[in-house]
């Protein structure tokens, strides 16, 4: 239990949440995003990928009027900056045409933010507006990262948001000429409206028992090494001679087995790997020795003090985390951990 209670620590989950899948299905562009800066054991492909170091999306909860959309978004964290909001919506094809030949192919899309309760969708304050076409179908992304900045700071003024389409001609003005789409049934379900806002968690992930970036693999394999080392990693560990030299080996996370495979969406674990072995004297090029590092082995070998230890064999460079997973309310979250992967071990 105290070494769950420090997993959870590690990966900042307050409260686990509850167990949705294969039940739920998250939307395909947090699914995409993911796979885009991770590969299949998420880790990081390359730096600068992400916009922040979270992406939560939030599914839109009003599912009868098709001009309204609303989002809960009372799971941002306290101190997390928001960088960037979007609000995406799937625009349907307009299912019949027009014999007039005087009608044009575009139509007006207004998105508003509400000032007041949805029945009182005259209060509104325009925030984009483009020309789409009436015939096509597809995502349309809008950018409200100043609106929802003010919902952020002040949750009382979400009122959500109130899209229009309108097409004006000669013949005079017509209204909602297209729909967008809604949350009914299975086949809508990959289209519903998210709201994705990109953000800084602002927190050092580590806490006090995970003093710094080279001592977290090492300490990680004491919390992690009864449950969540693959049987055969675990014994490969134990017969290992302690006078190998240092190098990399094998620490599988599986979060199956510790539990929390119902609300993790990817990966389903990952290999965190340590280090371990001896930093002798002579140290080869492959230990990735410091010249401090080399000088203490000398001493060590040659016993010039009893004080003196073996040099420690370390991660000296390590990759970050992401997890794809459904929060305590059922949103969908991308989160990055930094230095959660040892891709190299070194005598320092």
């Amino acid at each position: 239990a105290a070494a769950l209670q420090r997993l959870r620590e590690v990966f900042d989950i307050e409260e686990l949440p509850p167990d949705v899948l294969p039940r739920k299905k998250p939307p395909q562009f947090m699914v995409d995003l993911f796979n885009k800066v991770a590969d299949a054991n998420g880790i990081t492909r390359a730096p600068g990928l992400l916009q922040g170091d979270v992406v939560r999306s939030f599914e839109d909860r009003v599912h009868v009027d098709h001009h309204h959309f609303y989002f809960d978004i009372s799971a941002m964290e306290k101190g997390e900056q928001m960088l960037k909001a979007e609000f995406r919506v799937f625009k349907l094809k307009r299912t019949h045409r027009s014999r007039r030949s005087d009608m044009q192919h575009f139509c007006k899309v207004e998105v508003y933010e509400l000032l007041e309760s949805e029945n009182k969708p005259q209060k509104k304050h325009l925030i984009a507006s483009r020309l789409l076409s009436l015939y096509a179908e597809g995502w349309e992304v809008f950018n409200v990262t100043h609106t929802v900045s003010k919902w952020v700071r002040n949750s009382s003024s979400n009122h959500g948001f109130w899209i229009t389409a309108t097409y004006v001609s000669s013949k005079g003005t017509e209204h909602d000429v297209v729909t967008f789409a809604k949350s009914q049934g299975a086949l809508q379900e990959t289209r519903n409206a998210l709201l994705v806002l990109f953000t800084n968690s602002n927190k050092r992930r580590s806490h006090s028992f995970v003093p710094s970036a080279t001592t977290l693999p090492n300490l990680m394999l004491h919390v992690f090494l009864v449950t969540l080392l693959r049987p055969r990693a675990a014994a490969a560990a134990a017969a290992g001679s302690p006078l190998t030299a240092c190098h990399r080996r094998e620490l599988y996370v599986d979060f199956h087995a510790i539990g929390w495979s119902g609300w993790i969406i990817y990966p389903s674990g990952y290999n965190a790997f340590y280090c371990r072995g001896s930093c002798i004297f002579p140290l080869g090029e492959s230990l990735n020795a410091t010249n401090h590092a080399t000088v203490q082995s000398i001493v060590y070998t040659l016993k010039l003090s009893q004080d003196v230890s073996m040099p420690c064999c370390v991660p000296d460079e390590l990759k970050s985390l992401n997890l794809l997973y459904f929060d305590d309310k059922q949103n969908v979250v991308l989160k990055n951990y930094k230095d959660m992967v040892a891709t190299r071990c070194g005598c320092h």
